[in-house]
């Protein structure tokens, strides 16, 4: 028999997880270049150990609420958010976890705001202390983000007067913004969908890879979610033409949200369909057309979509490319250079042919359709990074209603939100073993806890 859960247990050990992150990160997280410790020193190894320790909490913590919500006596949306805002509280002045991008953000912004092409030229540009924050593969790389998130970055940027602390905490609070709008959408398109409002910000808001990267790491991805989940909200109803601006702002953050245009069409029903799409077409253009005037970015973006990939990416493409370039090479092909970029061609193609097949064949509602798109977009592109999880996550989570592809997408949540350091740099073998420690700490900390409150309910029911 295990040991009772309620939502106020649930609270308590998630927060304690938040905690742990949040004080690991301290010594462990992707600190500023000047406050950065060595992996190997003592605080650095107990900051790790902290993490992962928190990670571990944290997860346990939202798998024990999704026992809850599918119990007898299931909490409500509106009772979830509280714990949302709870366990995210501790994460909200921790330094940047799991990635260095937030401070490519603030660098973009600073360029914007100080003229120079961001579409053109990389961090290195900007020059000073800000740029050399930047993690090192990307100083000399184009951004290929749109120009409603350059637009809030130079903002930010002119706002903070490109202080980094200040900023650090700016990019933070957007994203937070973004995690909100999610957390709003979430039950609406659940409903939308005929699936469960709760089950759905459970998975899709309460998810620990939306707590890590979302909002420990301050990726743009959450204002991304947050405006495609409300527009595609809005774009069901009477308010149409603003689900299809947000749907648009959504993709002017980061380029994949424009496949809920597709959804949109749908979502507005079969007939007149070819008037609903060529309405929603001409809503987005004269969006980004005037989102690109006001930000003043110009249309950059659209060829820095081609930014080349990190070397340490994990994406199926990129790692069969990498070895059958390796193969070619040791067998004294020419072929060899050709090998990745085909890889990737093959990928684009394989992405195109798995997205037709779901809104032509499968033919599933359409937020879960989008969903699955989007899964496909993140998993055969040319990198991978667990927060682009979420881009599909999000929308199944409010979509799905077969218990069985929840516990899949459970499953696969629980898996990332081990997969990167907390400094966000390639891990060693000392640095996998003090992160197992910390999670294997954790374990045991559970399980002694489930002994503490096993033991009187054994002695109830004796």
């Amino acid at each position: 028999m295990a040991f009772p859960v309620d939502l106020r247990r649930c609270q308590a050990l998630g927060l304690a997880g938040s905690a742990f992150l949040a004080l690991g990160g301290e010594t462990a997280g992707a600190l500023p270049v000047r406050d950065l410790l060595s992996p190997t020193s003592g605080r650095g190894a107990l900051g790790l150990v902290g993490v992962y320790f928190g990670i571990v909490l944290l997860t346990a913590a939202w798998a024990l609420l999704g026992k809850v919500i599918r119990g007898p006596e299931p909490p409500t949306p509106r009772a979830l958010l509280p714990v949302l805002a709870l366990w995210a509280a501790p994460l909200l002045l921790a330094p940047p976890l799991f990635s260095r991008d937030v401070y490519s953000y603030l660098a973009q912004g600073a360029m914007v705001d100080a003229h120079m092409d961001v579409h053109l030229h990389g961090p290195a540009r900007l020059g000073g202390p800000l740029a050399d924050e930047v993690a090192p593969m990307w100083r000399h790389t184009a951004t290929p983000y749109g120009p409603v998130f350059l637009a809030l970055a130079s903002a930010l940027s002119a706002l903070t007067e490109g202080r980094t602390p200040a900023g650090l905490i700016g990019m933070r609070l957007i994203a937070l913004l973004g995690v909100a709008l999610m957390a709003v959408a979430l039950p609406r398109l659940a409903r939308l969908s005929g699936a469960d409002p709760a089950v759905a910000l459970w998975l899709g808001a309460l998810n620990p890879l939306v707590l890590l990267h979302l909002v420990a790491g301050a990726h743009n991805d959450a204002m991304m979610l947050g405006l495609l989940g409300v527009g595609l909200v809005l774009a069901r109803g009477r308010w149409y033409l603003v689900g299809v601006v947000l749907v648009t702002l959504a993709a002017l953050v980061k380029a994949p949200a424009a496949l809920g245009l597709v959804a949109v069409v749908v979502l507005r029903g079969r007939t007149g369909r070819v008037r609903t799409a060529a309405g929603t077409l001409a809503v987005a253009v004269v969006t980004t057309a005037a989102a690109t005037a006001l930000a003043g970015t110009g249309y950059g973006w659209i060829s820095a979509l081609r930014t080349p990939v990190s070397p340490q990416n994990w994406a199926p493409t990129t790692v069969l490319g990498h070895a059958t370039g390796t193969l070619l090479h040791d067998l004294g092909s020419d072929l060899a250079p050709l090998a990745l970029p085909a890889w990737r061609a093959a990928g684009l193609l394989l992405t195109l042919a798995v997205v037709g097949h779901i809104w032509f064949r499968l033919r599933p509602g359409p937020v879960y359709a989008l969903g699955l798109s989007l899964a496909a977009v993140a998993a055969l592109g040319p990198a991978i990074r667990p927060w682009y999880a979420l881009w599909g996550l999000f929308l199944i989570a409010a979509a799905a209603r077969d218990v069985s592809v929840q516990r899949r997408a459970t499953a696969v949540s629980g898996v990332l939100a081990l997969a990167v350091l907390p400094s966000g740099n390639p891990a060693d073998t000392e640095q996998i073993v003090l992160a197992v420690c910390g999670g294997v700490l954790a374990v045991v900390v559970l399980w002694q806890a489930e002994q503490v409150f096993r033991a009187p309910v054994l002695e109830r029911t004796a």
